[in-house]
């Protein structure tokens, strides 16, 4: 986690210098909040997906950061208590297509039975389409991974490992109105063959307006170390600016 901090702080030293000295920097951020509310004779359910991004874009450089919180109780039981928080910055030394990225993440998942999961890496990424309203992205790379899970909810797993992560994304509007997109990835452990993890998240997003949109989202994650997944399919608002 200390090392998550360092990164954070020193990417936002770079930033802010970045941003100073250059009259060509974009900005994005984006906030969706999504959830659902079931209550019944037999008992109630409900859930909140929270997800905040912002983005910092030059011509051959782009940073980003995100975090996403979910939380979720069925009949006062819990279910989901889960925090996610992504920092990443990719290269571009003038192909158009291709680029170098660079990651650092952190993970805290309830269901999942993450106590603290750090992630860091590099790699290489190629858009196979590029277009105005069309990307196609894929991207390969190395992860250090230092973990601390919970093996069959009460075993205390304490371990590092060296990640081969394989990602798709993608991005298709639609007469400017109609948004898909989606990031998919499988991370695959070089020392054991049946440790690997899988994340994707996918939504769909009808605009209202320009910063406004209704949005329907999936997201799924697999952590065969622990062997437990999650499968979250709710809908609400996006609001997201460019400046």
């Amino acid at each position: 986690m200390k090392r998550l901090v360092l990164l954070f702080v020193s990417l936002c030293l770079f930033v802010t210098s970045y941003a100073q000295f250059s009259d060509s920097v974009h900005y994005y951020i984006k906030y969706a909040s999504t959830g659902s509310i079931n209550r019944t004779n037999d008992g109630t359910a409900y859930l909140l997906n929270n997800n905040m991004g912002f983005k910092i874009s030059k011509k051959r450089i782009t940073l980003n950061a995100g975090g996403s919180y979910v939380y979720g109780k069925q009949n006062r039981e819990l279910t989901n208590d889960d925090i996610s928080a992504a920092l990443d910055f990719s290269f571009n030394r003038g192909n158009d297509r291709f680029y170098y990225w660079g990651l650092a993440t952190y993970d805290k998942s309830f269901s999942l039975k993450i106590n603290n999961r750090f992630q860091s890496g590099l790699g290489v990424a190629y858009d196979v389409i590029k277009k105005e309203n069309a990307v196609l992205n894929l991207s390969d790379g190395l992860l250090f991974e230092t973990s601390n899970l919970y093996l069959h909810d009460t075993i205390q797993d304490i371990y590092q490992t060296l990640r081969n992560s394989f990602r798709l994304s993608y991005k298709w509007v639609i007469k400017n109105i109609i948004v898909l997109e989606g990031s998919n990835y499988l991370q695959n452990s070089f020392f054991h063959g049946e440790d690997y993890s899988i994340k994707c998240n996918n939504s769909m997003s009808v605009k209202l307006r320009s910063w406004l949109s209704i949005t329907a989202a999936m997201t799924y994650n697999k952590l065969n170390r622990t062997e437990r997944e999650n499968l979250l399919f709710n809908y609400g608002l996006t609001i997201e600016k460019f400046f």
